[in-house]
């Protein structure tokens, strides 16, 4: 059996027999746990009642956090000529065409969040089988495949979450830092559960939200009451 470590033994005392909890209680008890020598991601797990191999099922979709991710975004765009200018004056961290298609292909993926605009989905395309699986393809339904590059670029820099379910019916992303006021955390929590609520999908049958869990990067999860979530 592999040892325990004093930190995770703590952690899993501290959360022992404690589930259903406020979207408030659960952020406390998370924030007074994350003591890595890093400054932890606050993880929110939604399970849903979708199967997404049903095209009527699939959920996806993106939110603006209220108090940003914490996280630095490297925000790579696909344009040429005046949108490429656009791109890099609004802060883009990779700007190309032809070459960053071939940078990719390569190996190289040293960015966050991947825009293009609408001319440049040729190139873009040849990039499905490297891009599709780690979630950076650019789509037109999250806002990543538009002739407004400035706007895309400033949102994905200012805090904005993309997310689409898994095979297994779960939504992941992060919601904010450990470090992060709670006031603010919660209110993140809040509005990532709405934003996926908002996407539900017309083929959810039954009961759509299952299951709400906060994490930090290296701790344990928690269960949320789903009222509390919701903000009902």
């Amino acid at each position: 059996m592999a040892k325990v470590g004093k930190r995770t033994k703590a952690a899993r005392e501290a959360f022992a027999g404690k589930e259903n909890l406020s979207v408030e209680e659960a952020v406390a008890l998370i924030k007074a746990n994350a003591n890595a020598k890093f400054d932890e991601t606050v993880e929110i797990a939604v399970n849903l009642g979708v199967d997404p191999r049903h095209a009527d099922q699939m959920v996806r979709g993106v939110v603006g956090l209220p108090n940003g991710t914490g996280k630095t975004m490297r925000v790579a765009v696909f344009a040429r000529g005046p949108k490429a200018d656009e791109a890099q004056a609004a802060g883009a961290d990779i700007v190309g065409a032809e070459d960053l298609m071939e940078t990719i292909q390569g190996g190289t993926i040293e960015f966050d969040r991947c825009i293009a605009t609408p001319d440049m989905m040729p190139i873009v395309g040849r990039l499905g089988k490297i891009l599709g699986p780690r979630n950076l393809m650019p789509n037109p339904k999250v806002g990543t495949v538009t002739m407004d590059v400035k706007a895309a670029v400033e949102a994905a820099k200012g805090g904005e979450v993309q997310f689409k379910v898994e095979k297994a019916g779960v939504v992941h992303a992060g919601v904010g830092k450990a470090s992060f006021d709670e006031a603010k955390l919660v209110e993140n929590v809040r509005a990532f559960v709405g934003a996926v609520a908002k996407a539900k999908p017309a083929g959810a049958k039954g009961a759509y939200m299952k299951k709400v869990s906060l994490s930090s990067t290296m701790g344990p999860g928690v269960s949320v009451d789903l009222a509390s979530a919701t903000g009902e």
